[in-house]
Order: C-alpha cells, then structure tokens, then sequence
C-alpha cells in the first residue's frame, strides 16, 4: 500500500477494533450451509466423468497423498446422534447427499437384505469437518481424533 506497514497496522486496528472484524467486503449466502440445501427432486443427476490420471485422480489415492493418519485402536470421531435420520431423511429427501459432499468418501450407502444404511468409513476421513458444516440434518457429529492422527504435513 502507499502508506506501507504503517498504513497496513492502521487498517488492522480498525476492523479489528471498529467493526469487530467484520470487512465490508465479507461473503455471506444468507445463512447456514445446511439450511442451503434443497431436496434432490428439484434437480437432475449429474453424471461424473471417470478419472483420466491427469487432470483428475481416483478418490483412494487423492487420500493417501493427505498423509492422514487414524490408529486402529482409537475411538471413533465421526458418530451419528441418531442412526435412523441418514436414511429416512438424507436419503429419502436429499438422496444422500453425504456420499457427495464428502472429498474423502467417507460416507457411503450400502444395501443389505433390501435396506440401505449409511456406511461410515472413519479410516479414509481427513479431517476437514465438511460433514459437520454441510449435513442437511446436522446429525454427524465430528469431534477431534486422539492425538497424534491426522493429516500429515512433513515431506
């Protein structure tokens, strides 16, 4: 800026001190991301492309590459409060949107015996709480994995 670090300090001490951090350049959409999401019937399917290996790559090796760790012992950080509300309501009003939403695949539904059911699969998860955020009926509940796993930032 033309008025250098001074001019950079002064403008930090104002939105942090005036307008309690909030910029008027601020994004917002109207409200919580799950209240956002409107039922599958308002749309069409949309057909994804099979991964080339170039420009785009399989789900089990973009996880890898996050270097995301979970111990085999360690309690479950990912849990439902209620074990019905997936496939009555995510299913049945957002076709499971969880499936989607999710950049590590985590959440997946499985028929067995004709029913369907969410399948968490906590192994593959990198921890950046999109479920938590984006769930339509806010019933995954994301807490902190046990010290020591998650994503690994050393090369």
């Amino acid at each position: 800026t033309p008025l250098g670090m001074w001019g950079t300090f002064l403008y930090a001490g104002v939105v942090h001190y005036v307008t309690r951090g909030r910029e008027w350049f601020t994004l917002s959409h109207g409200g919580a991301d799950h209240e956002r999401l409107k039922p599958a019937s308002e749309f069409s399917p949309i057909e994804y492309p099979k991964p080339d290996g170039e420009v785009s790559f399989d789900l089990l090796s973009s996880v890898a590459l996050t270097g995301t760790n979970h111990e085999g012992n360690q309690p479950p950080h990912l849990t439902l409060k209620d074990d019905a509300v997936p496939v009555a309501r995510n299913l049945a009003v957002f076709d499971g949107p969880e499936q989607r939403f999710c950049p590590a695949g985590v959440y997946e539904y499985l028929e067995e015996e004709g029913e369907r059911r969410l399948q968490i699969n906590a192994q593959n998860c990198i921890h950046c709480k999109t479920c938590d955020i984006k769930c339509p009926s806010q019933n995954i509940d994301w807490v902190v994995p046990e010290g020591g796993g998650g994503a690994g930032g050393g090369g």
